[in-house]
């Protein structure tokens, strides 16, 4: 994929109003909402984006819970970027969410979560179920964000020696399970043509109408998550923008 550059400023300083839109919207949403299709109680772990900690996920849990998944946060505290502790501490949660369920899980991230959730689910695949990445610059990581700091701690704490190039290379391979990449071409943190998967027999990407720190809040992203998360087992199959749908998703 060619060098993006960060989204324009223009976009970023009104990413706090268009999010507070988004989550005001959840009120006249809800009937609509409650007609996602219903999951069958496998657990769900949500990923914050950098800066971001449980509460940021909040949302989203309780609506997940409400369509009856099981729901879970990740309990690390604030997302401050791939330290040891935090990395050691993913592993930890996916193995004792799958250990505890006796299921595979699905992990939903949000922005460096998602980049998170890709690299758990290569790392765990006997332990992983599926990933939904919102707003995850997984394709260029280090350069199409406003977050250019979090970004450097990036490459510098998970190359280990290696080059930018590689690590890069490597964010970029999606896991060889279901993934799939809600994104927005609105987005004022990260360039949306960083969150796009290449697209395969198990990868999408779907488009929705938003901001970037609204995404945890926007009923079309609780409801294409919920649909997602809701196909059984073994039974993916990508999303069908049929119907109304048309009208909503791109």
């Amino acid at each position: 994929m060619a060098r993006r550059s960060a989204p324009a400023i223009g976009l970023l300083l009104v990413e706090a109003q268009r999010a507070f839109v988004e989550g005001a919207s959840l009120l006249p949403a809800a009937p609509w909402l409650r007609f996602a299709p219903r999951g069958d109680g496998h657990p769900v772990l949500l990923l914050p984006g950098f800066a971001a900690g449980d509460g940021s996920t909040t949302v989203l849990r309780r609506y997940l819970k409400q369509q009856g998944f099981s729901a879970h946060p990740w309990l690390l505290g604030r997302n401050v970027g791939p330290s040891r502790d935090a990395l050691q501490g993913m592993f930890e949660r996916v193995e004792q969410l799958a250990s505890r369920h006796g299921k595979k899980i699905s992990i939903v991230g949000w922005s460096l979560g998602g980049v998170y959730a890709r690299e758990l689910a290569k790392r765990l695949p006997d332990q992983v179920r599926q990933v939904i990445t919102l707003g995850s610059p997984f394709a260029d990581v280090a350069r199409a964000s406003h977050a250019t700091r979090l970004f450097d701690r990036i490459g510098g704490r998970t190359a280990r020696g290696g080059s930018r190039a590689s690590l890069a290379a490597r964010l970029q391979q999606p896991p060889d399970l279901p993934s799939t990449s809600i994104y927005t071409k609105t987005d004022g943190v990260v360039h949306w043509q960083t969150c796009i998967e290449p697209e395969t027999d198990h990868t999408e990407n779907i488009e929705i109408v938003g901001s970037h720190c609204g995404l945890g809040v926007n009923p079309v992203v609780l409801y294409a998550v919920a649909e997602r998360l809701s196909q059984a087992e073994g039974g993916w199959k990508p999303f069908e923008k049929t119907g109304w749908r048309r009208a909503i998703y791109r």
